[in-house]
């Protein structure tokens, strides 16, 4: 088997025309700051304080640390080496093509799944605005919107992305602030809730260990999106200074936006109140404290949020498809660029993501959760071929490009295989639960056989 060279990234014979650098510096900047907010952490983080109840802001902390190590290994190699394949091409220059061929397929599955699951609790939202109202119609619109925008122009996805983050992080900050204010006892018609909230109703750790573990495997795939920053670098007008910048204000990030409202979140409600799950955590708090108008304006943010996922993840999908193909790790048809633009990748992804949604209604007993399953522990997947990428790529860089390493992973190696033991007890916890081992043998099953078919194809190529 043979690797390519730092100074020779992969490509095909009959590479695909470039794609334009339509993102400005303010685009990527947004996106780096809005794409940590994403629906899972308004739609999915209920369900998680429900199993963990107080704990899940150790939980959350956990989880948000071993992000953290996997997005500055990630930054390192992409700040060295920008690329919209990001973590496939930078396993592919690592470890071999069946390694970039197997994280890149399987995240774009991932992606394009998303999209639909996405455009559904979008519609759900919609529906309650306007009820009798279809929704596969909602459906439809959004996908016919944001797929219209990603075939016209990047700058389109940017400017979208643009002012949906730019919302998402002054709800999200206006929440913060509202709730620090009403813990502490000084927001007007308020009294703090002291500690009541994170002693009471079974104390911290109301469900043990176990419960513990639950919301752990809750918050790990809350933080899935955040690779589309260093996607979306390599069409910016200076990619090395975005990945670079977006790399060292991750931890701020995460602190505040994820830990900091599961905190707030936790103290004001109590954990165990049904509104949490069925409201969602951010509109049960602002109910609580009895804000008129807040909880519905939060639905708005929640809203908002499900559509900048879905118009991330088309993009994403159609870039690491076209990733790809240029790298002759795809059928050539989804290569083909127009204007700067792989349209062709941005229509079947927008395809594929609308069947996810016509499963939904038509097999949602069988194929449906089977393809969920199938899914469910990609990231982790995807987080392994990146630490195992930065691994053997550091030392590379180190010896044949050092000046490269603008990004540089914090104490290498040690943090680098700290990560690497993270995933796996994750992958432990995942096998000793009932629900998500079911995912984590469907991932399994995935990997494997795309893994099969990325060795058959590279041996193909090279007996040519």
């Amino acid at each position: 088997m043979s690797r390519t060279t730092l100074d020779t990234p992969p490509t095909a014979p009959d590479a695909p025309a470039p794609l334009s650098h339509g993102l400005k510096q303010r685009h990527l900047s947004m996106i780096a700051l809005g794409g940590v907010i994403g629906a899972g952490l308004f739609v999915g983080s209920g369900a998680g304080i429900a199993a963990a109840g107080p704990s899940i802001v150790i939980a959350y902390a956990v989880s948000g640390l071993l992000v953290m190590l996997v997005m500055r290994m990630l930054g390192e190699m992409s700040a060295a080496y920008p690329s919209s394949g990001s973590f496939s091409a930078h396993a592919e220059r690592a470890i071999g093509p069946w390694a970039g061929f197997t994280a890149g397929w399987s995240f774009w599955v991932l992606l394009c799944t998303a999209v639909g699951l996405e455009g559904i609790g979008a519609a759900k939202i919609a529906t309650g605005w306007l009820p009798g109202t279809p929704e596969w119609a909602w459906v439809a619109l959004f996908m016919v919107v944001f797929c219209v925008a990603n075939l016209a122009a990047v700058k389109n996805f940017g400017e979208f992305e643009f002012w949906f983050a730019a919302l998402k992080v002054g709800a999200i900050s206006l929440f913060l602030v509202l709730g620090v204010l009403a813990v502490a006892g000084v927001l007007p018609g308020t009294d703090s809730p002291g500690a009541s909230n994170l002693t009471g109703q079974g104390g911290f750790l109301p469900h043990g260990s176990e419960g513990l573990v639950v919301g752990l495997l809750a918050s790990v795939f809350a933080y899935g999106g955040l690779e589309t920053v260093t996607i979306a670098a390599a069409e910016s007008q200076n990619p090395v200074q975005g990945v670079a910048r977006a790399v060292r204000t991750a931890m701020w990030r995460i602190a505040l936006f994820y830990i900091g409202s599961m905190a707030v979140i936790v103290t004001l409600v109590p954990w165990d109140s049904k509104e949490v799950v069925e409201k969602g955590p951010y509109v049960a708090a602002l109910d609580h404290l009895g804000i008129p108008g807040a909880g519905q304006l939060m639905n708005v943010v929640v809203f908002v949020a499900l559509l900048s996922a879905m118009n991330a993840n088309i993009y994403g999908s159609s870039r690491i498809a076209y990733s790809l193909v240029e790298r002759g790790q795809g059928p050539k048809a989804l290569g083909r660029v127009s204007a700067g633009v792989p349209r062709v990748a941005v229509l079947v992804s927008c395809v594929f993501g609308f069947v996810c949604v016509l499963l939904s209604y038509w097999r949602p007993d069988d194929v449906f959760p089977w393809l969920l399953n199938m899914i469910g522990a990609v990231i982790l997947v995807v987080w392994i071929f990146i630490a195992v990428s930065q691994l053997l790529l550091r030392r590379r860089v180190e010896r044949e490009a050092p000046e490269k390493l603008v990004v540089r992973m914090w104490l290498f190696p040690a943090l680098t295989w700290v990560a690497l033991a993270g995933m796996a007890a994750i992958f432990v916890l995942m096998a000793r639960q009932p629900d998500t081992r079911v995912q984590l043998y469907s991932t399994g099953g995935m990997t494997l056989f795309l893994a099969a078919v990325g060795y058959a194809w590279q041996r193909a190529r090279a007996a040519r």
